[in-house]
């Protein structure tokens, strides 16, 4: 049934959950369940499997990808439940080990004074000055194309992204599937300018061996498609020249938003910037800095109640 359902039933998702789920499937769930038949498959037995992954004779998993490989097969038993191959799920009743949320390691003001030092110096400088000041994921900005960026009314609009699995690079929706446009800092404009400058020196002196054929911000010298492990490189001798501790490209969106919600950006701005579909999510994600926002906004309460309190 494995096997069918990932054949069948994924043509409506992007290529990269198709991977994973196939993944899943055959790397944790038909080893371990495959020679069940499927009527036969009931919650105690699935339990036992969940279980195994956490403390069993094998490489202990994190709580987050047992959560993922359950949901795989939670998935896979409801579309059974739809076809009537059998009556109800039997993974509904399992119960999960908790998920440790990783930390995140946004730069503290000192250290984007650092970093930025140093990203002017680099070639994908532009790029680095972007996603620290406007929180956009690397594979939106590698996708970003130039009729996306309106410098009249300094907004960007994120419709597309760009992603690889074993066939190569191709561009699909965004991460919730939803498309949205926000205004960015004068700072990022900025850097965007510099990049099309750059751009157009490149065009006029490569002439035709220069092929910007999807119309990209940020590309290769000579118009291609960045690689992310080669941004990835960049950004690795950026932190090290700058004497920054070793982190992710990803860390760039996590500074982004916990600088402005530190600098008063109301959540549900930050919220739509960042593309995540619901306020709840980026509050759990930056629940530190809420809870700082919120002890503030009871100070200015406080200061308030001060200023017109009867003497």
């Amino acid at each position: 049934w494995l096997d069918m359902w990932t054949g069948e039933y994924l043509g409506a998702l992007k290529p990269l959950t198709q991977d994973n789920y196939k993944t899943q499937c055959t790397r944790y769930l038909k080893p371990n369940l495959g020679a069940v038949k499927l009527t036969a498959l009931d919650t105690h037995t699935i339990q036992q499997f969940i279980n195994s992954l956490s403390n069993g004779e094998k490489a202990e998993l994190s709580g987050k990808t047992i959560k993922n490989v359950y949901g795989v097969l939670h998935k896979a038993l409801n579309q059974a439940v739809e076809n009537e191959f059998i009556t109800h799920n039997p993974a509904s009743a399992c119960k999960l080990p908790k998920v440790k949320k990783p930390p995140i390691h946004p730069l503290e003001p000192e250290e984007i004074t650092k970093f930025i030092t140093e990203a002017l110096k680099d070639d994908y400088g532009n790029m680095f000055i972007v996603a620290i000041f406007a929180g956009i994921r690397q594979g939106e900005l590698l996708g970003l194309p130039w009729e996306n960026v309106d410098f009249e009314r300094m907004t960007i609009t994120i419709d597309r992204q760009l992603q690889k699995n074993k066939e190569g690079y191709f561009f699909c929706t965004p991460k919730n599937g939803t498309a949205r446009s926000f205004a960015v800092a004068p700072v990022v404009m900025e850097a965007l300018k510099k990049e099309k400058e750059k751009q157009e020196n490149l065009r006029s002196l490569l002439g035709e061996e220069w092929n910007n054929e999807h119309n990209l911000v940020f590309t290769t010298d000579y118009g291609k498609n960045l690689v992310r492990r080669t941004v990835v490189k960049h950004y690795k001798k950026v932190l090290e020249r700058a004497g920054l501790p070793d982190n992710r490209v990803h860390d760039l969106r996590h500074s982004f938003a916990v600088n402005s919600l530190a600098v008063g950006d109301n959540i549900k701005n930050v919220q739509s910037n960042l593309g995540h579909a619901t306020s709840a999510f980026t509050m759990d994600v930056y629940c530190h800095v809420s809870k700082s926002m919120a002890r503030e906004s009871a100070a200015r309460t406080q200061a308030f109640y001060e200023s017109v309190k009867p003497v």
